[in-house]
């Protein structure tokens, strides 16, 4: 992409317009009450998860007319940009081995887990579908759109916090509506900008592609409810502090191996 058309893209725009779709969104969020959903996700956000895919393509549209959305839609499944194959790798086990790292920290300090769990594995399919659509809605308009002009005036790690700032925010009205507390929103704050920097990290590391972070977004959001749970404990929600600073600890190492500056100068290459 040229500089011209990276002067030309606004992310403070996109942000503003991401909020001004999903606020009226969440102010009928406690009108509505639909049991069953992944995660028990308000339906409201599942709606308002498609809010960065149809600002980026407002904003498109604007500086680049159909010809600039036809690009961005195309890059959704750019996976011939991921040339070096062995980034799959980190792809696709990074979730997993995060997931297993947060139970088996919960297990050692000996804080209670579910004793008979179902693990459902024959929802796989569907759960990778749903939460693949939803990825696509969030990443085509966050790293479709909103990353190259951060990444080229902030730097990398920069461009990832403050994008995760307003990312997590945006999560807080549908954790609220789950009850959870303040310590709780904070450590998922923590979380979730850890988690945007792991995927500015994969972006910058697999020629730009857009591909790759909603695969990696995808499995993130597939772990949550394969996650060892029952009726009493679910540890992802019991245990915020474990949880998320695993996710965090794994984001530190990817900023210390790959440097600030782009995510992508691998320290002992």
């Amino acid at each position: 992409m040229n500089d011209r058309k990276l002067e030309n893209r606004s992310p403070l725009k996109f942000f503003l317009l991401i909020y001004g779709f999903s606020i009226p969104l969440w102010m009928i969020e406690t009108r509505i009450d639909v049991k069953g959903l992944p995660l028990d996700i308000p339906i409201t956000d599942i709606l308002a998860a498609f809010t960065p895919l149809i600002a980026a393509s407002i904003l498109i549209y604007k500086e680049e007319g159909f010809i600039g959305i036809n690009k961005l839609f195309k890059r959704i499944l750019d996976f011939s940009r991921i040339t070096q194959k062995i980034w799959y790798v980190p792809i696709a086990l990074l979730p997993f081995l995060m997931y297993l790292f947060i139970y088996i920290i919960i297990h050692l300090i000996g804080l209670p887990l579910p004793i008979n769990f179902y693990i459902p594995f024959f929802s796989i399919p569907v759960l990778f579908g749903l939460f693949f659509i939803g990825a696509v809605a969030e990443e085509t308009g966050y790293m479709g759109y909103a990353i190259e002009p951060m990444q080229e005036r902030f730097g990398a790690l920069s461009a990832s916090i403050l994008m995760g700032i307003p990312w997590a925010v945006w999560h807080y009205p549908s954790i609220i509506q789950q009850g959870h507390n303040l310590t709780w929103i904070a450590w998922a704050t923590l979380g979730t900008v850890a988690v945007r920097v792991l995927i500015v990290w994969i972006y910058n590391n697999t020629d730009k592609s857009l591909f790759a972070c909603i695969l990696f977004h995808t499995l993130l959001n597939v772990g949550r409810p394969l996650f060892p749970r029952d009726g009493i404990h679910n540890p992802l929600v019991d245990y915020p502090d474990i949880h998320y600073s695993i996710i965090a600890i794994a984001a530190g190492i990817v900023v210390f191996l790959w440097r600030t500056k782009t995510l992508s100068r691998y320290r002992y290459a």
